[in-house]
């Protein structure tokens, strides 16, 4: 056996919050407590000097897209330009920087730039240069505009396709494919290592693939399966059966862990396609149905019969309202607690009301949400009041409520939708933009590490956690003062007094810096360091 035994560090444990010392053995968290005793009870371990670092369970992302941060990070990242100019700029210097192949460009968000449109294909075509293979992804991933070489090559676009505008629906998942296509292997494993290091360098342990065949395919799926790597990934793939036999088949011929993720029962607010009850405030039109309610109920059924993990994506209330009414039907055909043993998930969930939320708390359904959503589109200011009205807007992502009724909260990225770092989203999920939306800070930490880890299936009541017996998945962190914050004054004063032994986190107000990782462990490897 070896055993590590780490000293001087401040550990975020429920067992024992005052720890300064934790003993590893094999992988596995073997005892916390002081540092004398520590080295008494474990004399020949090696010690580790923490120097006062902050040491808390390590981060699983449940919502990512590997490749597509990858191709982000490694390439041309249009997060930051803030107008129709900008972004043709950046396309020309990349396109001179790098004269062959496709481009791949992905975050553009148009709601506040001065020009208040999308660029076109013919200005495309320009800045990158006649017969340039182009494509650049909205930051909803749920549009994109590409260049006129991109859209001859992908045919017959059909649905989604309207000459000048963005391509959406099925028109974007075929471009989206053609450009994707043209990658080499080698180009798509240099975006692969840069996405997990990434995710490795933020305390993360391991991420959810929200794969489909409608977004990076299955050629994708398979050679990121086979990518090496210390980041664990855990993979779901977004397409509906009909049958038990259908889906088992579907799970061992892709090795992925479940169907779910992102299968598209409609598409985003920022590309007018989430499916809404009643039309949006800025365009005609309710959105789009990908899924209607007989293929969710049969996809429901046939994994619950199956004893496979199912779920959605779904943004919309009416896409929603479809969602948990095909749960329902088969939770009263088969029973309640079939359906909830099989973790079924939602993702999203932004447009939830209270008659949603309760049904999806009643059948076990987990919610894996996004706070980042909220804080970059949220506010009376924000994207989301432009497409929905003020009103509407503040009703989205209720994670307090969700949390109340009983749902089981996961808290990811979708990366590259909004950047992979953990703390920023546990961050946007206590300063929620809406008031009485947000999480105290505990139950945020715990949505992104514990609800994480249920939300991959792991039920065993220590992953997640620094306590005996849990696995040794953990994240050394450079963090200031310890706190213990509530989510709000209402909340009883015992929980945030030093005496009640409750262990305490980074501070999180708006502009604080963040903490910073100094090093990544999986079951007791390490698999980052500064």
């Amino acid at each position: 056996m070896s055993t590590q035994l780490l000293i001087g560090g401040r550990f975020y444990s429920s067992s024992s919050p005052d720890a300064t010392a934790m003993a590893v053995t094999d992988g596995t968290v073997v005892w916390l407590g002081a540092e004398a005793p520590g080295r008494a009870m474990h004399p020949g371990a090696e010690i580790v000097d923490l120097d006062g670092a902050f040491v808390a369970p390590a981060f699983v992302d449940p919502h990512v897209h590997v490749t597509a941060l990858g191709l982000r990070l490694t390439g041309l990242d249009l997060a930051g330009t803030g107008s129709l100019a900008e972004l043709l700029a950046a396309v020309r210097r990349h396109a001179a920087a790098h004269p062959e192949g496709v481009i791949v460009g992905e975050g553009w968000d148009d709601t506040a730039w001065p020009e208040q449109r999308p660029p076109t294909a013919a200005e495309i075509d320009e800045a990158a240069g006649p017969g340039r293979l182009v494509y650049l992804a909205r930051v909803d991933a749920h549009s994109a505009v590409a260049s006129s070489a991109l859209l001859d090559a992908a045919g017959d676009l059909g649905e989604g396709y309207r000459r000048g505008e963005p391509v959406r629906a099925d028109a974007h998942h075929l471009v989206r494919a053609v450009a994707l296509a043209k990658l080499d292997a080698a180009h798509r494993d240099r975006a692969r290592r840069a996405a997990l290091d990434t995710a490795a360098a933020h305390g993360i342990v391991a991420v959810h693939e929200c794969a489909g065949p409608d977004i990076s395919g299955a050629d994708d799926l398979r050679e990121l399966l086979a990518f090496e790597h210390g980041v664990r990934v855990r993979a779901y793939w977004g397409e509906a059966v009909r049958t038990a036999a259908e889906a088992r088949a579907l799970v061992d011929e892709l090795g992925v862990a479940g169907l779910a993720g992102d299968l598209f029962v409609d598409g985003s607010l920022g590309s007018h396609t989430a499916l809404l009850r009643t039309p949006y405030a800025d365009a005609s039109g309710c959105g789009k149905n990908f899924l209607d309610g007989d293929a969710v109920t049969a996809h429901v059924r046939a994994c619950t019969e199956a004893g496979i993990q199912a779920g959605f994506h779904a943004i919309g209330d009416a896409a929603v309202d479809l969602v948990v009414a095909g749960f329902a039907a088969v939770a009263a055909e088969l029973g309640g607690p079939a359906v909830a043993a099989r973790g079924h998930r939602v993702e999203h969930a932004e447009m939830v009301d209270a008659a949603a939320i309760d049904q999806l708390a009643a059948l076990g359904v987990i919610a894996s949400v996004q706070p980042g959503f909220d804080a970059a589109w949220g506010g009376p200011d924000g994207m989301y009041a432009t497409r929905l009205g003020a009103e509407r807007a503040a009703g989205l992502n209720p994670f307090a409520a969700m949390a109340a009724a009983g749902i089981s909260l996961a808290v990811g990225s979708d990366a590259p939708v909004t950047t992979l770092n953990p703390w920023e989203q546990v961050r946007a999920a206590v300063h929620h933009r809406t008031a009485g939306h947000g999480l105290s800070p505990r139950a945020a930490f715990a949505a992104a590490t514990r609800g994480a880890w249920r939300a991959g299936g792991v039920r065993d009541g220590v992953a997640g956690t620094l306590v005996p017996g849990a696995p040794a998945s953990y994240a050394v962190w450079d963090a200031g003062e310890l706190v213990v914050a509530a989510a709000a004054d209402t909340v009883q004063r015992w929980s945030t007094d030093p005496r009640s032994r409750v262990p305490g986190l980074p501070r999180l107000d708006p502009g604080a810096p963040l903490p910073t990782c100094l090093r990544t462990v999986r079951d007791g490897t390490t698999i980052y360091a500064a």
